[in-house]
């Protein structure tokens, strides 16, 4: 990408403040948006950096904080980032449990581009939409059956998009980690309980901290390195695995195959 300014959601904690601050070293103007800028400390002190209030989940003022953005900013790269994660048991899940998660991990991200493609084809502009997914959209995790099912969406919705896109020098690709040393887990992680899973919980708990879950975490700044070579290394490339977790369930289901990879995770939870 030649020009550099990048409008990020989701940037006050975790992987979006890291890409924030990444991307700012570098030169680049940030678009930093959040549900509350007012308690941003760090990088409202920075140069080339602008906070706007942005609540994926509020339509209005999504519109509002783009156009206003827009009047203001060329946009070339958008970076659509926030998100949580419900985990615990899916019987478990209440009904606005399941429409929170979804709302927010999938309907917010479409939100957010929607405006910003017609932006770009408008402008005949070559923009770039990235958007953070998981190795969990690659292979679903137990526990987290909502989740997985945004970030699987997510992975199909940019693929298709694609095709629709490129006729206009629009692109789109896919930013999938594996399991990240932010505070995501503390901030962005809503725990459901039902004691009927609460022994495959402990056992989960219980392989990330000796290693056998096969999870090993990157730090929010290494995976930030791999969204910024997504975002200029002008490739054609999709998908964009993000830590060596992610990556080896990304090699097990292309050598292994869909069924043989899950008979291999279904027997790491028996």
């Amino acid at each position: 990408m030649m020009q550099n300014t990048i409008f990020i959601t989701g940037a006050s904690s975790g992987l979006g403040k890291a890409a924030a601050k990444l991307f700012q070293s570098k030169g680049w103007t940030v678009i930093a948006t959040m549900r509350d800028p007012k308690k941003e400390q760090e990088l409202s002190v920075l140069d080339l950096v602008d906070l706007y209030s942005l609540d994926v989940t509020d339509p209005d003022q999504v519109k509002s904080t783009i156009d206003q953005v827009l009047k203001h900013f060329e946009v070339y790269v958008v970076f659509n980032n926030a998100g949580y994660g419900i985990i615990g048991g899916f019987e478990a899940y209440a009904e606005n449990d399941i429409q929170r998660q979804i709302e927010t991990n999938l309907i917010g991200v479409l939100r957010v581009a929607q405006p910003f493609i017609t932006y770009f084809r408008k402008q005949k502009k070559q923009g770039l939409l990235l958007t953070t997914t998981s190795a969990a959209g690659t292979a679903a995790n137990p526990l987290a059956s909502v989740y997985s099912a945004t970030k699987f969406a997510l992975e199909g919705w940019s693929e298709a998009v694609n095709y629709e896109v490129n006729q206009f020098g629009i692109r789109l690709k896919t930013i999938a980690p594996g399991g990240m040393a932010t505070d995501y887990a503390g901030r962005s992680l809503a725990y459901i309980e039902n004691a009927a899973y609460t022994p495959l919980w402990e056992k989960m708990i219980a392989g990330f901290e000796d290693g056998s879950t096969g999870v090993h975490f990157s730090t929010a700044e290494d995976v930030a390195g791999v969204v910024f070579e997504a975002a200029t290394d002008n490739k054609p490339q999709l998908r964009y695995v993000a830590g060596p977790d992610a990556q080896k369930i990304a090699d097990d289901r292309k050598e292994l195959g869909q069924q043989k990879q899950f008979e291999l995770i279904s027997k790491s939870y028996q």
